[in-house]
């Protein structure tokens, strides 16, 4: 059969030959990771000269993705304007044209082999010494030579012309079940709100949930199988605690983007793939701080910060002493504190507390036992559960930490989230958790229409870069940059009348300039 035939046959069958594009060969793969990685198949080091002066340079640091872009368009930098690289442009007949006017042949694979390595283009031309000039072996030209010929339809795992495939690590077992399957309801109410509108760029939305299960090995399993075997665009709101800090490698590693509150659970991600939008437990904490030290005057302590032996939970507390001894309190005290264990903290004016709901009522209530109220101090989402609990004597004593308060809900937020809940059979429970997760989606979803039809994960992160004064309807504007992945960097700051069981915000949300 022949070649026009067989199209033929496609195009009656209604078939996108884009949607189904061939997987890259293992010529094509190596080039792509030398193109995006500076990286060689044979694993040795690739280097590249730069500048009029040829200073030697690893490739890892200037790889062709750098300036060209993963999708190869190309964007001006620093009065640079790299070309693009589309096959079909650089070999056209009709010959080629820089910006600055000058003409010369089309490309071969030779002339792109010397342009690569010499820096000179087919028409001899010596191009700008910025460009660096690589070192590579007659294999790894042949590599990032098969590479750049699928560049222009080469597209990121996870999206085609139909679909957009999202995955996330929720647990269906075990103490954060509950979490899991509130934050499970979220998102797939909100792809449902998505898909029902016509999607992204008429795109459908596709979520695949996998249960991370009970330790980091299988938790570290479940990541791979997102990765590699449903190949995810992106992650979005996951769950897993136990990957700690293997995640940011993880994700820098494979190039996949996340947007979700990780932080929320203690764990600090810091990585250029990870957007967070509601403050983590360090800046919840550090507003709890620095309200004590503007309006209860308590930095001459005694200050204890009790919390449960748990990694994440020790480097918080650890972060939080640091962070008060260097604004000016006095004698402050880390103990690791079991709820369960008879022994009690006593002797503080402050208490900071990290841990569960229900070990922060059994404290306040032995504290009182013992004849003791201080201040204590807390973030909502680790307490807020069991707050009613707490003995009336510490009413106006507890202060807590809320990524967002009601005043921050507009009625469009407000409605947007009560449908969602009515169709999910959602309550309020897990609030915190519910509004992060809703507004990572939103996040996704804004960042994906400003990349346009022609998206990637590059486009989605630069977009996601680009927002500012982002209005979610239910918490404070969310603003992100190049150098900040937290829209949110402070909380709001309320106290508690135990006997009416009444809310009184004392410090409004305005954001940290520290961090412990």
């Amino acid at each position: 059969m022949s070649l026009r035939r067989i199209l033929a046959l496609f195009l009656l069958a209604g078939v996108s030959l884009g949607a189904a594009a061939l997987p890259l060969t293992d010529e094509e793969s190596a080039g792509k990771r030398l193109y995006r990685e500076g990286l060689s198949a044979s694993g040795e080091a690739i280097m590249a000269r730069v500048g009029a002066a040829d200073v030697l340079l690893p490739a890892t640091s200037l790889p062709c993705a750098n300036c060209h872009g993963a999708d190869g368009i190309g964007r001006p930098e620093g009065g640079v304007r790299p070309p693009e690289l589309n096959w079909s442009r650089l070999t056209s007949i009709h010959g080629q044209q820089q910006v600055n006017g000058r003409s010369y042949p089309a490309y071969t694979e030779n002339s792109l082999a010397r342009v690569i390595q010499e820096g000179r283009d087919p028409g001899n031309n010596r191009l700008d010494p910025s460009m660096p000039r690589f070192l590579l072996s007659m294999k790894d030209q042949r590599n990032l030579t098969a590479y750049l010929k699928r560049l222009a339809d080469d597209r990121d795992p996870g999206l085609d012309d139909q679909t957009l495939h999202l995955g996330t690590l929720l647990p269906s077992q075990g103490p954060l079940a509950e979490e899991g399957a509130t934050v499970a309801a979220v998102l797939n109410g909100s792809v449902a709100r998505i898909n029902q509108a016509g999607g992204i760029h008429g795109r459908q939305l596709r979520l695949t949930v996998v249960d991370p299960g009970p330790d980091r090995v299988s938790a570290e399993l479940a990541l791979q199988r997102l990765i590699d075997e449903e190949k995810v665009f992106a992650l979005i709101a996951p769950l897993a605690p136990a990957l700690d800090n293997e995640l940011a490698p993880r994700l820098e590693q494979a190039g996949l983007p996340l947007i979700g509150p990780l932080s929320l659970m203690g764990s600090v991600q810091a990585s250029a793939q990870i957007f967070e939008p509601l403050p983590g437990l360090r800046e919840q904490l550090i507003a709890l701080a620095d309200y004590a030290t503007a309006s209860l005057k308590v930095l001459q302590g005694p200050t204890l910060i009790a919390y449960p032996d748990e990694p994440t939970q020790v480097q918080a507390a650890q972060a939080l002493g640091q962070y008060l001894q260097d604004h000016g309190w006095k004698n402050v005290r880390l103990q690791a504190y079991d709820p369960a264990a008879d022994s009690l903290p006593l002797g503080s004016r402050s208490v900071f507390y990290l841990g569960s709901g229900s070990g922060f009522s059994r404290l306040a209530a032995g504290l009182q036992q013992a004849g003791q109220v201080p201040y204590l101090f807390a973030t909502s989402g680790q307490v807020a559960g069991d707050l009613l609990q707490v003995p009336e004597g510490f009413s106006r004593r507890v202060f807590l930490a809320y990524p967002f308060v009601p005043s921050d809900w507009t009625q469009a937020g407000r409605m947007a989230l009560t449908l969602l809940r009515e169709h999910q059979g959602l309550g309020a429970q897990h609030a915190v958790l519910q509004v992060g997760a809703y507004a990572s989606m939103l996040l996704f979803s804004e960042a994906m229409k400003q990349a346009g039809r022609d998206a990637s994960r590059e486009k989605m992160v630069t977009a996601l870069e680009s927002l500012h004064d982002f209005d979610t309807g239910l918490t404070p504007r969310l603003s992100f940059g190049p150098g900040r992945r937290s829209g949110l960097s402070g909380a709001h700051v309320v106290t508690v009348d135990l006997p009416d069981q009444r809310f009184y915000l004392v410090a409004p949300y305005k954001p940290i300039l520290a961090s412990p």
